[in-house]
């Protein structure tokens, strides 16, 4: 394939010819020249048979931050190679500098570097290389390019992992449960349900904490001390219907949803629970259970990256079912969706008896404020639009608030926030349940 130099070489040479004798036999020769000229330099062009290639770098990424792909490159030909090279990526993978330009000698290897600032979580594949190898002239060159499908190079994906802002929460939340467990502190009988230790009174505590057979035996006044239960199970349920697609912001609900679920595990995880995942509309999109604790938050993080909304409609048949196939052992459930009337009232709501009987159940969702907004009419110059649009948006709030009202009526716990205290609000309810022993 010839390049712009060689298009820029006959541009120049045409006009030549119309001022001598035979124009048209010296612009065939021009002509001929410049395509001989291209041919060589095709022929000396190192080809494209001898180029290695591996590829290293980040795995993952927390979505926001920059991850790089190191490319090394490798001449295992006989003659010197002018590359230029162009590592393509999905465009949500947001590949900067992705072109190169090198010259490798015989048996020489470079590695060259793409810098990734992810747009979207989840899985971000490189698309393919592709390779021009020049010649000298640089007139024409070999062109390959190299998907990541075929032998040549493995495979890469960068899996970026969703973005986590309520982190900044994490050390207020560990506070309060270090109170919970009794590293800190505190003056009164303590909180819990399962007995801790024995300990000598001091001034300030309960005096319904006095265990009078233990202070007869050692003759002196004891106290009992009560932690929160542990290794209870939580159970995380995220909706990936077509609610979840809805826009909260700049994200959609889902993120939300991803960033409570993630805090809500670190703290159980923290606290010797046991965290379990299901992410479900249609069908199944994610389950984790099982594992240590070291291994299940990473999955947990893994199997969230990976959760796109899909737009159909949640069955939350399919969920109920997986959670009563369960052990029998009492759960905490969090689900994570919409207080919308149509798939609460027709698909939840007629299993909630089955799932209440069981199990703790909370249900979690992110309040939209334009909603609200809509819903107020312009102090001045309000029109017959403005109206209808206030009108829709109180019908909108008052249909969420019958929805609250009837899970609630069936010993449902419903979080109902904006975006950003909506993670804190989540966990703040796993937290006072743990603390008064009702997981």
């Amino acid at each position: 394939m010839v390049t712009r130099r060689f298009a820029l070489l006959l541009a120049l040479g045409t006009p030549l010819p119309a001022l001598l004798a035979s124009p048209w036999l010296l612009m065939l020769a021009v002509l001929g020249i410049a395509v001989v000229a291209a041919a060589l330099d095709v022929l000396v062009a190192a080809p494209l048979t001898g180029v290695t290639m591996r590829r290293e770098g980040d795995a993952t990424v927390w979505l926001g931050e920059t991850a790089t792909a190191t490319l090394t490159v490798g001449n295992a030909g006989q003659r010197p190679m002018m590359l230029r090279l162009r590592d393509r990526w999905v465009p949500s993978a947001g590949a900067d500098n992705a072109e190169h330009r090198l010259y490798l000698l015989a048996g020489e290897e470079r590695a060259v570097v793409t810098t990734l600032t992810p747009t979207r979580h989840g899985d971000r594949p490189a698309v393919r290389v592709t390779l021009r190898s020049y010649g000298p002239l640089g007139l024409a060159y070999r062109q390959r390019r190299q998907r990541w499908d075929e032998a040549v190079t493995p495979a890469s994906t960068l899996r970026v992992l969703p973005r986590f802002p309520s982190r900044r929460l994490l050390p207020e939340k560990l506070a309060r449960l270090r109170i919970f467990d009794g590293a800190v502190v505190t003056r009164g009988r303590g909180q819990g349900t399962e007995f801790d230790v024995l300990r000598e009174y001091v001034i300030g505590d309960d005096v319904r904490s006095i265990d009078w057979r233990a202070s007869a035996r050692t003759h002196d006044v004891v106290v009992r001390t009560w932690r929160p239960e542990r290794d209870r199970r939580v159970i995380c349920v995220l909706d990936t219907g077509r609610t979840s697609a809805a826009r909260i912001g700049d994200e959609p609900r889902l993120d939300a949803a991803i960033d409570a679920a993630l805090l809500l595990a670190v703290l159980a995880s923290k606290a010797d629970d046991r965290v379990d995942l299901l992410a479900v509309d249609t069908v199944v999109r994610a389950k984790v259970e099982g594992g240590g604790h070291r291994t299940k938050l990473p999955r947990l993080i893994s199997s969230m990256a990976a959760l796109e909304p899909a737009l159909v409609e949640t069955d939350f048949g399919l969920a109920v079912a997986d959670l009563l196939r369960r052990d029998h052992k009492r759960s905490l459930v969090v689900i994570f969706s919409a207080l919308d009337a149509a798939p609460i009232v027709e698909g939840l709501l007629p299993m909630l008896t089955r799932l209440t009987t069981r199990h703790r159940l909370v249900l979690a969702s992110v309040r939209d404020p334009e909603t609200a907004q809509l819903a107020q009419l312009p102090v001045r110059g309000a029109t017959a639009e403005d109206v209808h649009v206030a009108a829709a948006a109180e019908l909108a709030l008052a249909e969420r608030g019958r929805v609250r009202a009837l899970l609630e009526q069936q010993g449902v716990i419903v979080v109902d926030e904006l975006r950003d205290g909506f993670a804190s609000k989540v966990s703040d309810v796993y937290l006072t349940l743990k603390a008064a022993g009702r997981l």
